[in-house]
């Protein structure tokens, strides 16, 4: 599997995807208001994002062209 997440992707993701994490398992113990269904939606979508962090591989940047690998 050929890498097409760059660095400054990877570092957003896995920070994001943390947060999101967080965010998302504080609103399904009911610690901020948001609500059980956008806490496990916000815990579905951090994990998505952290892995595709850890893995440096996104499959809808492959079917977009998109590899910000080489990115300026």
């Amino acid at each position: 599997m050929e890498t097409n997440i760059g660095s400054v992707d990877r570092l957003v993701r896995l920070v994001g995807g943390a947060i999101l994490v967080a965010i998302g398992v504080a609103s399904i113990a009911h610690i901020l208001p948001a609500g059980t269904i956008m806490g496990v939606i916000a815990t579905l979508v951090g994990l998505v994002f952290f892995g595709t962090g850890l893995t440096r591989f996104c499959l809808f940047y492959q079917l977009l062209g998109v590899d910000t690998c080489n990115a300026p």
